[in-house]
């Protein structure tokens, strides 16, 4: 019986990532909407900025390390932990918890990667992230593979995060986090970077 249900499961994992693979945009938004995916976590994603095709290929490609992500979010007292990181057990993820102040805008900048996805959490407090797609961007530092990170200049759409929403960060988003809100002199943040699959 238990063989008969792993082989069902494995079936209905593969038909996920054969379906995601070919989700149009309508697809997307809907899988998103439902979020199934979050497993009764409460958090949920920006509905604004999250690329929500890129998304559901990306979760379908690797769902084991995006449900650990979204199960230690929905397990652990994020109000409470202490700034630090933290390893996200059964995977090789970490969540990386800071409290920190955070910055003028002329004292951020921009920043993509290819190797990871960003998934970043206010916590507490609040702070402004800026995004935009990498082709719309001017590139200023050239990709460096050893800290998997590109610098630009550009002039995204601005959210402002706070606790309860989410933000994803593809290696196709530009983002510009850490910005300073008005009254707001630091905020607590959860930062998990979670493997980029082509």
């Amino acid at each position: 019986m238990k063989k008969i249900f792993l082989a069902a499961a494995m079936i209905a994992l593969t038909a996920l990532g054969a379906s995601a693979q070919q989700m149009s945009k309508a697809q997307a938004e809907k899988w998103f909407k439902a979020k199934e995916y979050l497993n009764g976590l409460k958090i949920v994603p920006s509905a604004a900025a999250t690329d929500k095709e890129e998304f559901a290929r990306q979760y379908s490609l690797n769902k084991a390390q995006w449900d650990a992500a979204f199960a230690y979010m929905k397990n652990t007292n994020l109000d409470t932990i202490a700034p630090g990181k933290y390893p996200i057990p059964g995977t090789d993820l970490v969540a990386s918890i800071t409290h920190t102040p955070t910055k003028d805008f002329d004292k951020t900048l921009w920043e993509s990667h290819r190797k990871v996805i960003d998934l970043q959490y206010v916590i507490q407090g609040s702070e402004k992230i800026s995004t935009i797609k990498i082709d719309k961007a001017k590139n200023t530092v050239p990709y460096d593979e050893a800290k998997d990170v590109a610098r630009y200049e550009a002039d995204g759409t601005v959210y402002t995060a706070v606790p309860g929403t989410f933000y994803l960060f593809f290696p196709s988003d530009a983002h510009r986090p850490s910005i300073k809100v008005d009254g707001v002199e630091k905020d607590k943040k959860l930062v998990i970077k979670i493997k980029y699959i082509p």
